[in-house]
């Protein structure tokens, strides 16, 4: 495999991706591309955790702010962002190395994009007004295996497979399983934290947000768009804002919400078998995720 092909750090919120990233690219010469969801919008950055400006000064960084705040975005739309990103940097003799935690966007790189109609926001629309419970009973219905696919505790989950059923008139489990079998070519890391060790990054990360200001920034934020709306923190401070919860319920939410999102992430990744894991533990040498990501990196490349 080519020392400039892509390579990818996956792995849960608060889990030193990108930390790990700046780190690797530093080493080989690599550039970083932003595989997160949230971290694609101009402003918010605190709230999504985005590199700092003196980790983005240390190495190039791609696709970090790049968006506005009212902007909607899925895959498709990430994919086609990122696919001519990357082919630049491999252009000019470097690694790319993707980093992220929104498992959807990764997978459209690493396995391409299923056949999945393009989003219909009057449908959306609908959907959203509509409750959960009844939303589940359709989807069920028209797709039984969705029961096991989809997260149905998860609106925006729930909408979005019965919006693919309604439209394409066929089950979403079984367009999507054009992404089985695919991958096996792709090159990178899982970081796979104990949970309790997770669950104590995550929350102290919380914490420091506050001290950092996150409070102005999201009251600063003005409109957002349907995606943006869904970033941990969002609803929890503005609940703060209106009077509506102490500074200590929002931290605790925040904390509790994001725990939550870790714990599902690291669901998905433990699915994918593309990825070569690296276990962490409160214990783990400071300096082992990037010796291990480093003999991944280079294996297949004697000249890297």
């Amino acid at each position: 495999m080519p020392s400039n092909a892509t390579f990818f750090i996956a792995g849960p919120t608060a889990s030193g991706k990108s930390a790990l990233a700046v780190e690797l690219a530093a080493r080989v010469g690599g550039e970083i591309v932003n595989a997160d969801a949230f971290q694609l919008y101009a402003g918010l950055d605190i709230l999504t955790a985005k590199p700092s400006m003196e980790e983005r000064a240390r190495v190039p960084h791609h696709l970090y702010g790049v968006l506005p705040l009212t902007d909607t975005c899925d895959a498709q739309r990430f994919h086609d962002l990122a696919v001519p990103v990357i082919a630049d940097i491999q252009a000019r003799g470097k690694a790319p190395i993707v980093t992220g935690g929104s498992g959807l966007y990764l997978k459209a790189l690493t396995h391409g994009l299923a056949p999945l109609p393009r989003g219909d926001e009057r449908m959306r629309a609908e959907l959203r007004a509509r409750p959960l419970e009844d939303k589940v009973a359709e989807l069920l219905r028209l797709d039984p295996e969705a029961a096991a696919t989809v997260n149905l505790r998860n609106p925006r989950y729930v909408e979005r497979a019965l919006e693919i059923c309604l439209l394409s008139g066929e089950p979403q489990s079984r367009l999507r399983q054009s992404f089985a079998g695919a991958g096996t070519h792709v090159r990178g890391v899982v970081l796979d934290w104990e949970r309790q060790a997770l669950c104590a990054r995550i929350d102290a990360r919380t914490r420091r947000m506050f001290g950092l200001g996150i409070v102005d920034e999201v009251a600063a934020a003005g409109e957002l768009s349907a995606t943006t709306e869904k970033a941990i923190g969002v609803r929890e401070i503005r609940a703060l804002l209106a009077g509506q919860a102490t500074l200590e319920q929002t931290v605790t939410a925040m904390q509790t919400a994001t725990r939550q999102y870790a714990k599902r992430q690291a669901t998905w990744f433990r699915r994918e078998r593309c990825f070569q894991t690296i276990c962490l533990d409160s214990s783990s040498a400071a300096d082992y995720p990037l010796e291990s990501a480093l003999q991944v990196f280079h294996e297949g490349n004697p000249d890297s």
